[in-house]
């Protein structure tokens, strides 16, 4: 049983008002029965929703007689000053207005005043100046503040359309003016800097302002969020392509929140500026998600990586899924189409999802984000199947030789193609974060695909030089001479010269490292269960199919290979070789 007084929500929230958006009559209301999914009663491109609707009863049953979506959901600090907690008033909006066969709750008492109470407790935590706090109540959070903009102006839209709470719905929109005040103000060093420290917080505000001026427009307001578009692709993109995440690139962050975002605001206003963002980013994908020829899916240049860890994208990546909003852009960015999964593929996975007998599996309460919800309000724009394979035969390592440099605060970004091989590397004078792994990045073989991939935040799944003690050098900046040449010789060292390695990419792969000590060599292999192994004194043989690559040291040293139970893929897994040596040591890799 949860119930909700008059008087306990009236005196847990600030904003003024709150008495006329209650409904009449006592609150003292049951939460909602559980209820059981039918997998064949979604209509496909609604199957998100399934997981969501069992979510429903528990997540009401857990809120407090506030309106504080309590019990853990979604975000932490699980605390009931985190404005964040509160974006789930989506979810009971969607819920509670929407019409389905499947969806008992539209109307129902119970979920409507906890809706009504999770606005209330919403609304109260807002600051005087439009800002939202997050970690602390007296913070004035960029994130918190933006994605309110988000999900208020998506909750009041559905609100108006079902013409349920009217009182709220004008606090919402009061509450919506205050926070684009503070928000579109180019001024404000909390949600704009030069470049942006999260650029997806900032994009998600300007989504929900481009929403929440169509609901109530005004022309000030309108003219601030043309400039801001502007100057987000001013400070929000770097000259390389990625969207900045803490100054550096993060694949989770830029692909999986911030592109959604900025096809959400490009939706709502159809600013140019967003989609030559997108033509941007779309490129540096092309160069940093490595494709499985067997078409599998994608492993990410992670080691780059600022803030997460997403290794692999599978092929086709049915719903919930946070990409998904994504293609929204293929229309204007046809190279998109790419990374994302095409209508065909898509109907089969949805058709497959429908006739298994298993249960609807219920969400873990912190992996239940509201976008998988919000971003269904646009429908569908999945590119065909011929649409996509034609972007994929466009992919830039399609063709057989190049070397690309691009560069960015201090950080150059390395990738060389050459027939046998594709090679990434990270140098430079400063690391983005200290998450980040410098040097050698991932290798990758047009047949075999993807053999190594060196990882972010891990010292020991990173492809470098180690020390005693699990000190190795990619784990801090290494600055990097670029001599050229074929085949393509460049040379990065370490801050203190304790480590120099030199590489050339031509038909086969030479690396030398010069250490100051008695040093190992650690590589990050990517391997599939049919791969064979074999292991010697003097090398490493992989034979993936028909392709067979060696990792030739040249002497009899001890190697060791080790498997990273922590890191795992679908039908692969890692295996971490190391090559303890001398201090110096030169390793050739070839394929045949």
């Amino acid at each position: 049983m949860n119930a909700f007084s008059r008087r306990s929500l009236i005196t847990g929230a600030t904003a003024a008002g709150l008495l006329a958006a209650l409904p009449t009559g006592a609150l003292a209301l049951p939460a909602p029965p559980p209820v059981t999914p039918d997998r064949r009663a979604f209509a496909p491109d609604e199957q998100r929703f399934a997981s969501y609707l069992t979510a429903v009863a528990p997540m009401v049953a857990d809120m407090d007689s506030t309106g504080f979506f309590g019990g853990g959901w979604w975000r932490n600090p699980n605390a009931s000053y985190n404005a964040r907690v509160q974006e789930h008033v989506y979810t009971l909006a969607w819920f509670a207005t929407q019409s389905r066969a499947w969806n008992p709750y539209r109307g129902d008492a119970g979920v409507v005043a906890a809706l009504d109470a999770g606005l209330g407790h919403y609304l109260g935590l807002q600051h005087a100046d439009g800002s939202w706090p997050e970690y602390s109540r007296d913070q004035h959070s960029l994130a918190a503040t933006g994605f309110a903009m988000g999900y208020l102006s998506k909750t009041n839209a559905l609100l108006r359309r079902a013409g349920t709470l009217p009182s709220r719905r004008a606090q919402i929109s009061a509450a919506l003016r205050r926070a684009m005040t503070w928000f579109l103000d180019g001024s404000n060093g909390v949600v704009w800097q030069s470049p942006l420290t999260w650029a997806n917080q900032t994009t998600s505000g300007l989504a929900g302002a481009a929403l929440a001026l169509r609901q109530d427009p005004d022309a000030q307001l309108s003219r601030r969020l043309t400039e801001a578009f502007a100057r987000l692709a001013q400070v929000g993109q770097s000259p390389a392509g990625f969207f900045h995440e803490e100054s550096g690139a993060d694949t989770n962050y830029n692909f999986e929140v911030m592109l959604p975002e900025l096809a959400d605001a490009w939706r709502q206003s159809g600013d140019p500026n967003l989609v030559a963002m997108t033509r941007k980013y779309t490129d540096w994908l092309g160069y940093n998600l490595l494709r499985e020829p067997d078409g599998s899916g994608w492993f990410a240049n992670i080691a780059t990586n600022s803030r997460t860890s997403s290794r692999f994208y599978a092929d086709v990546r049915p719903d919930p899924e946070r990409t998904a909003l994504n293609a929204q852009f293929v229309s204007e960015v046809p190279d998109l189409a790419a990374f994302v999964s095409s209508r065909e593929d898509l109907a089969a996975a949805r058709t497959a999802w429908a006739a298994s007998p298993a249960p609807v599996p219920a969400l873990v309460k912190q992996d239940t984000s509201p976008r998988i919800l919000a971003h269904a309000i646009y429908g569908e724009r999945y590119p065909s199947r011929a649409q996509r394979t034609a972007a994929i035969a466009r992919l830039p390592y399609k063709r057989a030789h190049f070397t690309e440099r691009r560069s960015d605060q201090g950080q150059d970004f390395l990738f060389v193609r050459r027939p046998q091989w594709y090679v990434g590397g990270y140098f430079g004078t400063r690391r983005a974060t200290s998450l980040a792994r410098t040097g050698l990045t991932f290798l990758w073989h047009p047949v075999a695909g993807t053999l190594v991939q060196s990882v972010n935040n891990n010292n020991h799944a990173c492809w470098g030089t180690v020390f005693p003690g699990q000190v190795v050098d990619s784990n801090g900046p290494q600055q990097a001479e670029f001599l050229g040449g074929e085949p393509y010789r460049f040379r990065y060292r370490t801050a203190s010269g304790s480590v120099v390695t030199e590489v050339t990419v031509g038909d086969r792969i030479v690396r030398s490292v010069r250490a100051q000590s008695a040093a190992t060599e650690q590589i990050p292999l990517v391997v599939r269960d049919s791969d064979t192994l074999a292991l010697d004194s003097r090398g490493l043989t992989l034979t993936r199919g028909r392709t067979v690559v060696r990792f030739d040291w040249g002497r009899p040293l001890e190697p060791r290979l080790r498997t990273a139970s922590s890191i795992t893929y679908p039908g692969r897994r890692m295996e971490i070789l190391t090559v303890p040596h001398d201090g110096d040591l030169t390793l050739v890799v070839t394929a045949r």
